[in-house]
């Protein structure tokens, strides 16, 4: 939708907002327990930045004027080509890039049902190389309608792409439409991560359903041997105006060339920072807080007793885990650092894990946010993940504050993230892939701790719970957001407190 249209659609209830502050003499609000006058004058600006902020955040939806970009794969098979591919569709999603991956490989499981052996993929295989540049071509016309009609800034063309042909016609084909192409071309030799990557990945494939392990293996590198004998890579010399990054023996050593732009500057970075190790990154709320007892969001006070209880449980649980080399990380906030005090280890401090700003809304409850601004508790109630706090935050703005410390997630190994519900969210809407409007309603209870562990093309997920009672501060969508809606509607889906 574009700024205009927006802007349309959300007239009436940015005016609404603006003739509201108009009104507001005087707004008693609780803070802290003590009573909080704003002025008109001082109303009406705040509410004029309110208006301006909601404005921003819905605009904050990509706009793009630079042309879409190609992302394209090099390199023999079980290479981590498809890993890559599917990370980097994941985080690019993530920040804010509409990215969709086109794997060519299922266009031709579709076309052939069933995949008999590794003759299909001989050169001298005229049939089959029929079916293979007709399964590229058919993925390449799905990448043209996704960036004309769906609005795509980013496609991942993954594919082996290991002839120097092949690429030139993925070149012209962006040529004639105005796209910009980046290479990731992913080399490796070694013995052993080769053999790693097809355990892990290829018998999960649906071309090896019901065959025998070693029948299987035999067959993926007999498949391997077909690409290798055409296998020309991306020369530094001949390929010297390509915009690539070469990818050797999965990060030990990198190439860059030619960066074009932002958005591949930012693939570079993120490429260089992930890596295969084994591993795994513990999720935990801190423990019950003060405020969490009376429905209180934000702020920054210490544990209630039960909350001290899950900080004791959760040490007990880290040190039966026998987790090695163990990273923790906190907020700067109180109930986050006491949390992690029970441990009895060190811990690196994170500001950018410091609970969403509520800004004006800070230690409110939901009752007295509805009481006090109905408006705005309904227009974050229609956009929960753009909505932004007067003087706050949105959970948008709270993505990107995270990206680097996913960026540092993605380069450690084991590490445990002790944080807050909206910090979780997100850091769980990364790995799991998960939507941005599906993001600020993710389930994240207090006294429960989440175990991901990155798998091939994805992440397992093990949830505990540490047996510790603790208050319900998920809050689920409301049937009715409209502005105009009753308190009761408004407030339907509110957890108890005291």
């Amino acid at each position: 939708m574009s700024v205009q249209g927006w802007e349309e659609n959300t007239q009436g209830g940015v005016l609404a907002s603006l003739k509201r502050a108009l009104d507001l003499f005087t707004v008693n609000t609780k803070s802290r327990g003590s009573i909080v006058s704003w002025s008109l004058q001082e109303s009406s600006r705040k509410w004029s930045l309110l208006s301006s902020n909601i404005r921003r955040s819905a605009a904050s939806v990509p706009q793009f004027c630079n042309s879409p970009t190609m992302i394209v794969m090099v390199g023999l098979p079980a290479r981590g080509k498809t890993y890559i591919s599917k990370k980097l569709t994941r985080y690019l999603n993530w920040i804010g890039v509409p990215t969709k991956m086109f794997n060519v490989g299922q266009y031709r499981r579709e076309a052939v049902k069933i995949y008999k052996n590794f003759e299909f993929f001989k050169p001298d295989n005229e049939e089959a190389m029929r079916i293979r540049k007709a399964c590229a071509s058919a993925a390449l016309k799905d990448v043209a309608v996704y960036f004309a009609k769906e609005q795509g800034q980013v496609a991942v063309f993954d594919a082996t792409n290991t002839t120097r042909e092949r690429r030139t016609l993925i070149l012209n084909f962006a040529k004639e439409r105005g796209y910009k192409v980046f290479f990731v071309e992913s080399i490796c030799d070694d013995p052993e991560i080769i053999a790693e990557n097809i355990k892990q990945v290829k018998f999960g494939s649906p071309d090896y359903i019901d065959r025998d392990f070693d029948e299987a293996m035999e067959d993926f590198i007999q498949r391997i041997r077909c690409y290798s004998t055409c296998y020309t890579p991306i020369d530094e010399e001949k390929d010297r105006k390509l915009s690539y990054i070469k990818i050797f023996d999965v990060g030990t050593r990198y190439l860059v060339n030619q960066v074009q732009d932002h958005i591949q500057s930012r693939i570079v970075y993120y490429l260089m920072n992930i890596h295969v190790t084994p591993r795994s990154i513990y999720l935990s709320r801190h423990g019950e807080s003060e405020l969490n007892l009376l429905g209180r969001i934000g702020g920054d006070t210490g544990l209630s007793p039960r909350g001290q209880k899950y900080a004791n449980a959760l040490a007990a649980f880290i040190k039966a885990q026998n987790i090695r080399d163990l990273k923790v990380w906190t907020s700067h906030m109180k109930r986050t650092i006491q949390t992690a005090e029970a441990l009895g280890v060190q811990y690196e401090q994170w500001k950018a894990l410091n609970e969403i700003d509520a800004g004006v809304c800070e230690e409110f409850t939901y009752e007295e946010i509805q009481q006090n601004f109905p408006e705005e508790f309904a227009l974050r109630d229609q956009d929960k993940y753009r909505y932004r706090y007067p003087k706050g935050e949105s959970y948008e703005d709270l993505v990107h504050r995270l990206e680097p410390v996913i960026m540092e997630l993605e380069r450690q190994e084991n590490v445990l993230v002790v944080c807050h519900q909206a910090v979780m969210r997100c850091l769980l809407a990364y790995f799991l892939d998960k939507p941005a409007d599906e993001l600020p309603y993710l389930r994240c209870p207090l006294h429960t701790v989440l175990k991901l562990t990155p798998i091939a093309y994805g992440c397992k997920v093990e949830s505990f719970f540490l047996n510790i009672e603790a208050v319900n501060t998920h809050r689920e969508k409301p049937g009715n957001v409209n502005i105009n809606r009753n308190p009761e509607e408004a407030l339907q889906t509110v957890p108890d407190h005291i």
